[in-house]
């Protein structure tokens, strides 16, 4: 069989398992590509401590290049821009073609933004799309420092899931550490009728209680829609005051997809089947929140993370030419939330816990983690 050429398309969780596993084990009869928008690519679980200001920037990043150089895999710095499924090649940002045999994609979502009317509005601070989210967050946090002392300022998340709680209570206890001078004041917008609607009474009672002590107001079945001056307004027209907006609600697929021959449920994502191949589409795959898996999974790292190592192999399957395996969801998995203030909450369907101990827990998780794919190397 001739070299196969294997094209990993984004550099997120996933990919950083499939890196490693063909770091691990080479392939010699496979030829391995990587493009990614950046030499660095951010883990998730660790951007609410880099947010809460109790890590830098580099301790939530991934090593693409050193762990691409690990894997013999050659790394482009430039994200793909269209994918010709018949002619087998993606066309880069930067004007390359790269061709493929079997090609993955783990690029992750984005968001669809706030409509805006008007001027004066709240300084935005979209969560997605992760990649440039330092950049956004540090534009954000040179707005504030030019703030005046011993006045008031109103952050709105808009997002009643994980990471809209999440990034609310982070993001609060950073500007109130800066910023002592400035009163601080928090407001949670929710579309659902109960935060985390997916998870237990005692988990949604604990991010609740962590709410209220970071003095944040809820508002349940108020959907956040349009930036206007000084505020935002909801599905039903009721306005909000907010001098800076957090939008942790709406994830979507990258806008390019549209334009290709990929298969795309209701949110631009792509569709797979349960061996993670794209459905319709052989020898491509997809994975973590860019994949539309049937049932819906939430889109969290955390099954990017259990996707990864059967990705890895199934795409070494179908370099080749072997049948391929299902992968199965877990049932449950192990959610671990920032409240802020060196603590968190840990969530695993009904069963939750809080409490500083648990947020040292997950900072050891998620530093162990990273360190897999940063130099130095183990083994």
């Amino acid at each position: 069989m001739p070299m196969q050429q294997l094209l990993l398309i984004g550099a997120g969780h996933a990919h950083a398992l499939v890196l490693e596993a063909f770091a691990q084990q080479p392939a010699s009869d496979i030829s391995i590509t990587v493009v990614s928008d950046s030499p660095l690519a951010a883990y998730s679980g660790s951007i609410p401590a880099w947010l809460a200001g109790e890590c830098a920037l580099r301790d939530t990043q991934i090593d693409v290049a050193a762990l691409s150089q690990r894997a013999n895999a050659r790394l482009i710095l430039s994200p793909a821009s269209s994918i010709n499924t018949q002619a087998r090649y993606v066309a880069l940002a930067n004007g390359l073609r790269v061709n493929f045999d079997v090609a993955s994609f783990n690029i992750g979502s984005t968001l669809t933004p706030p409509k805006q009317l008007g001027e004066s509005l709240p300084k935005l601070l979209a969560m997605r799309p992760l990649s440039s989210l330092h950049q956004r967050w540090q534009a954000l946090q040179h707005d504030v420092s030019h703030l005046p002392s011993d006045g008031a300022q109103r952050v709105v998340g808009v997002g009643g899931g994980a990471a809209g709680c999440e990034t609310l209570m982070s993001v609060l206890a950073q500007l109130r550490q800066q910023h002592p001078d400035i009163n601080w004041q928090g407001h949670l917008l929710s579309a659902a009728k109960e935060l985390l609607p997916d998870a237990g009474r005692l988990p949604r009672w604990l991010t609740k209680r962590a709410l209220s002590k970071a003095g944040i107001t809820v508002h349940c079945e108020q959907r956040g829609e349009t930036l206007v001056e000084d505020g935002i307004t909801t599905q039903d027209g009721k306005r909000i005051d907010a001098n800076i907006v957090l939008w942790a609600t709406g994830a979507v697929g990258h806008s390019w997809l549209a334009g290709t021959a990929l298969p795309l449920d209701q949110h631009g994502f792509i569709r797979v089947d349960n061996t993670l191949e794209v459905t319709g589409q052989p020898n491509i795959f997809a994975a973590g929140d860019c994949a539309a898996f049937t049932p819906a999974l939430p889109n969290a790292g955390v099954y990017a993370v259990r996707m990864g190592p059967h990705l890895a192999d199934n795409l070494r399957r179908a370099c080749h030419g072997e049948p391929l395996a299902p992968w199965q969801p877990p049932k449950r998995v192990l959610a671990l939330i920032g409240t802020g203030g060196g603590r968190a909450i840990a969530s695993r369907g009904a069963m939750g816990f809080s409490g500083r101990w648990v947020w040292q827990w997950k900072r050891r998780i998620d530093a162990r983690f990273i360190a897999r794919f940063n130099p130095p190397f183990e083994g």
